[in-house]
């Protein structure tokens, strides 16, 4: 009989020194995640032009608890800097990649905001905390739906998603401050300028094997410019 209880205790201890994911790990995980994304930039600047993320979107990236939008077989790694895949071919893209991007729209918290690519709804959830509206579209239903729901759940409410080509944008909110793209067109949609109010941003990948991450901003008088920042990798974006 002592030699079962002294066995039991062991056990117990046993159990009670593997890490326990609890709110403070994740927390522990996202403040390092942060740190990870902040060295990456300094060490970027001279290819990217921006050696410092702004402290809000930093904050953004601190708050959403990015292993929500993962995989449950990848929770572990939802804090690394790296894209993770989501099934469907696609991924959730690289921690610093959300951050620079987020970055170069220049959000106001006055804006609205088109994404096209919801995939996971992380980048949606990054946005809603640095926007006062996002519209995201997702052409792959399995994915969009539980996006959604996962929104929902977390409440992220000024975050409105749907079924559909993103190719085509969101005509019914049109038009929008910033436009984020989170898959590769092999030119930039013009339904997607068309709907970008003057003086807007869009921040979108562009090219088939080679890409570029590029913004493009819309003139007051309609025409546009547009900058290359970094060579990226994305998924296709898909049509119907």
């Amino acid at each position: 009989m002592k030699r079962l209880f002294l066995l039991m205790l062991l056990l117990v201890g046993a159990v009670a020194t593997e890490p326990v994911q609890s709110g403070e790990y994740f927390a522990t995980e996202r403040r390092q995640m942060v740190k990870d994304i902040t060295e990456m930039a300094t060490n970027t600047a001279s290819v990217t032009g921006i050696g410092k993320f702004a402290s809000l979107v930093l904050e953004a990236m601190e708050e959403v608890p990015r292993h929500e939008f993962v995989p449950r077989e990848k929770i572990s790694a939802a804090y690394k800097n790296r894209p993770l895949r989501i099934g469907h071919r696609q991924t959730i893209s690289q921690p610093f990649i959300v951050a620079l991007m987020t970055e170069l729209l220049n959000l106001k918290g006055t804006d609205r905001v088109l994404e096209v690519g919801t995939g996971s709804g992380y980048q949606a959830a990054v946005l809603s905390l640095l926007a006062a509206q996002v519209y995201s579209i997702e052409i792959i239903p399995e994915l969009g739906e539980a996006a959604q729901n996962n929104l929902r759940r977390l409440g992220y409410a000024n975050v409105q998603t749907k079924i559909g080509d993103g190719y085509l944008g969101w005509p019914a909110h049109a038009p929008f401050d910033c436009i984020i793209v989170t898959a590769a067109p092999d030119h930039i949609p013009p339904a997607l300028i068309d709907q970008l109010k003057p003086n807007g941003r869009m921040v979108i990948p562009v090219g088939g094997f080679t890409q570029d991450l590029l913004v493009l901003t819309k003139r007051a008088d309609g025409t546009t410019i547009s900058e290359t920042i970094v060579p990226v990798r994305f998924v296709p974006l898909t049509r119907d």
